[in-house]
């Protein structure tokens, strides 16, 4: 794997173990870190303290520690409620008491790693801010000030070394009007109700300073934005517009504002198809020869494999006893040999247990344009999985998504036809693909899951719904434990779409649908990401090395998630 793809690996992790420390700390087991954003549950937690997001890419541990941390004391110690029914509308007084009432949950830590962590995360987020140039301007000095000030007076740390000298002309300016309401900040930290008022004072009084700034220097210029993506703030206070607020996650304005949610234009041209019969057959000849050779060069040990799966995949289950034993259960049956040879002593029986599959699993792959230079490793990979689980008798089903046509097709005709009416959702059609469904055995799949090499088939990507088909066709599998595997390179992606609609509102109904069927908990939902980090919209996921799919690397990545997937408490 190249240096991208273990930094990509090692940052995934360390978002892995931020978000268990955000369950354990928070006390809740609903919490979760997908990307950079907290839920509970299928919500998304408001966290507007700018140092929460997220830490540079290139940060500390510690930095990235902090921010779970602090977000997770955030939902400890805060009634979100009460806090939203005080939450001024003036952008900079918002500003000043989000991040105050942030402080007075991080200064109740009590762990001395934890307090190290979000100190940690306090210093690298105002060595970003300065290092932006925000603090160049009157107001940037202003807000950075008051910002180290009222940390420094609620958890009684100091201001950031580097920032003692810097601000120094601003705190004294502030002194005469800010003095009277600090010592109250920590005096009634314990207490929300009792620490709103004061906090809410020295919001106005901010807000009242940045309006005075503004009307003096009107034609300020505004930092860059390149400069402001560094650190994330909440507010552009000289705008009155947002400048951080959140990171781009695909939320989509257009469906979170429809009353009947996601929506589809037409599904006349929506159509489910067995791969093979649409390639001819002799290229499927060809692309079955291509992978038998991919499969033999990788030399993947199946049987080992077979094996692996089974501790994951099947339970003992009780098939009878074995005779012969030294110890165990008396076997009558061995009795009269005792009569005959007194100093016999295998006269006993043990029961005996048989693996039996316990679980059945489905892959999902993206067929969009992309993954069309995949498809060979992909195809290997899977075939060496097929077969593996047919040696345990877990059933599996491979499956496909995309599109029937390019930019909309027939159904955005259609739509043009009718006049174009605003927001009319999903705007092409559907392709699904069965690779290989569960009733099918490996041997006779083949050409199948050889139709993955068929250039035409990849066009665009709608994930959403592929994974909706593809957890119906689960629910119709008997096994207990039900799976399901999507391996991508990308975010949903339809051109006709997103210019009907908005960019996002793939992306939107993608993380919705995920986040319902994990809330549902009847499936397990693994993502498998080629040279892609998937943790924006999938809680357990891990990265493959897309140049070295149907290796052994790539098994053994599978293996790992499913082991930390499926062990219990997960």
């Amino acid at each position: 794997m190249d240096s991208t793809g273990i930094a990509e690996r090692r940052a995934q992790e360390i978002r892995q173990l931020c978000a268990a420390s955000l369950r354990a700390l928070g006390a809740d087991r609903h919490l979760e870190l997908l990307g950079s954003r907290p839920y509970r549950g299928t919500a998304v937690l408001p966290f507007n303290a700018p140092h929460l997001y997220p830490p540079s890419p290139g940060a500390a541990f510690e930095s990235f520690r902090g921010a779970s941390d602090g977000m997770a004391l955030r939902t400890l110690h805060s009634d979100t409620a009460a806090h939203l029914a005080l939450l001024p509308e003036n952008p900079s007084a918002r500003l000043v008491f989000e991040v105050l009432e942030q402080f007075r949950c991080e200064s109740l830590a009590t762990l001395p790693g934890v307090v190290s962590n979000l100190r940690a995360r306090h210093e690298a987020w105002s060595k970003e801010y300065l290092a932006s140039g925000l603090a160049e301007t009157s107001l940037g000095m202003l807000l950075y000030t008051i910002l180290q000030v009222t940390r420094s007076r609620i958890t009684a740390e100091p201001v950031v070394e580097e920032s003692e000298d810097m601000i120094e002309a601003t705190r004294a300016n502030l002194s005469p009007v800010l003095g009277p309401l600090l010592p109250a900040l920590r005096r009634n930290k314990l207490s929300q109700a009792d620490f709103a008022p004061p906090a809410l004072e020295i919001a106005r009084l901010v807000a009242d300073a940045v309006q005075a700034l503004e009307s003096r220097a009107p034609t300020r210029k505004a930092p860059k934005e390149s400069k402001a993506a560094a650190f994330s703030l909440l507010v552009d206070v000289e705008r009155e517009a947002a400048l951080i607020g959140r990171t781009g996650t695909g939320t989509s304005g257009t469906l979170e504002a429809a009353a009947g949610g996601y929506t589809v234009f037409t599904r006349a041209y929506d159509k489910e198809s067995a791969a093979r019969d649409l390639v001819r057959e002799d290229l499927l000849r060809g692309y079955r020869e291509r992978i038998a050779a991919r499969v033999h060069t990788e030399a993947v040990n199946t049987a080992l494999l077979a094996k692996k799966l089974q501790g994951l995949l099947c339970v003992p289950e009780r098939s009878g006893h074995d005779s012969g034993a030294e110890e165990g259960l008396l076997d009558a049956s061995r009795l009269g040999q005792l009569i005959a040879s007194p100093t016999e002593s295998r006269l006993f029986k043990t029961e005996r247990f048989e693996p039996v599959a316990a679980a059945t699993i489905t892959f999902l792959v993206d067929c969009s344009g992309s993954m069309k230079q995949h498809a060979e490793g992909l195809a290997a990979f899977l075939d060496v999985l097929v077969r593996a689980l047919e040696r345990i008798e877990v059933p599996c089903e491979v499956l496909g998504y995309t599109t029937g046509a390019w930019n909309g097709g027939r159904a955005l005709k259609d739509w043009r036809r009718s006049g174009t009416p605003e927001n009319p959702g999903r705007l092409n059609e559907l392709s699904h693909l069965v690779f290989k469904d569960a009733a099918t055995p490996w041997r006779t799949g083949r050409p199948g899951l050889a139709a993955m090499l068929k250039s035409t088939l990849y066009r665009e990507g709608i994930d959403g719904e592929a994974v909706r088909w593809a957890l119906s066709r689960l629910e119709t599998q008997g096994q207990e434990r039900r799976i399901l595997v999507v391996i991508s390179d990308g975010s949903p992606a339809d051109g006709a779409t997103a210019n009907a609609n908005d960019e996002n509102y793939l992306q939107h109904d993608l993380a919705a649908v995920l986040r319902g069927a994990e809330a549902a908990g009847s499936t397990t939902i693994l993502g498998l990401g080629l040279g892609l980090d998937m943790s924006e919209y999938f809680r357990r996921s891990t990265i493959l090395d897309a140049g070295r799919l149907g290796g052994s690397e790539s098994v053994r990545d599978l293996l790992g998630l499913l082991e930390r997937s499926l062990r219990p408490g997960r």
